[in-house]
């Protein structure tokens, strides 16, 4: 398959299951995303649950633990990327709607709570998937690659037109 000229990457911070973070890595091996950053407290590979999970892309991803997300969002922000924060707001665009950058990270917070007020307000864009059914959300390593696919393959959409 060829590769997209996007370059897109991750942020998953304080990701609670260290099997979402093992699913994250298979994921982000699978779509070509190109980095992984795992902030907070999220697992770290080494985690046996990550390693079960990730079936061993976490030796194809790179990836990169820091506990601090903030430091992390502003020196990719003066690398040139564009932060988009996957969340449901009101004022999120719906992911169908929104027009992905060369030069994307995609930010991933806890599954219980979310984004934080304070990650939302440094966010370029929130984008949101929209639901048909009765639960309100995805679980966050579903929406990442559902989200991440998407963002990868926004210039081939472009070009079908």
């Amino acid at each position: 398959m060829q590769r997209s000229s996007r370059q897109v990457q991750f942020i998953a911070h304080n990701i609670r299951s260290a099997e979402n973070i093992g699913s994250l890595l298979r994921t982000c091996d699978s779509l070509g995303v190109s980095k992984l950053w795992i902030t907070g407290y999220s697992p770290q590979p080494s985690h046996p649950k990550v390693k079960k999970t990730a079936l061993g892309a976490e030796h194809a991803v790179a990836w990169e633990s820091v506990l601090d997300v903030m430091d992390t969002i502003l020196r990719l922000k003066q690398l040139g990327f564009r932060i988009v924060g996957l969340e449901i707001t009101s004022a999120a665009i719906n992911l169908v709607d929104y027009q992905s950058h060369l030069k994307t990270v995609l930010l991933l917070g806890n599954e219980v709570e979310g984004l934080t007020p304070s990650l939302l307000a440094v966010c370029d864009d929130v984008i949101a998937i929209s639901q048909r059914g009765s639960k309100e959300s995805l679980n966050v390593a579903v929406a990442a690659g559902i989200a991440g696919f998407w963002m990868m393959n926004a210039q081939a959409r472009v070009d079908s037109k």
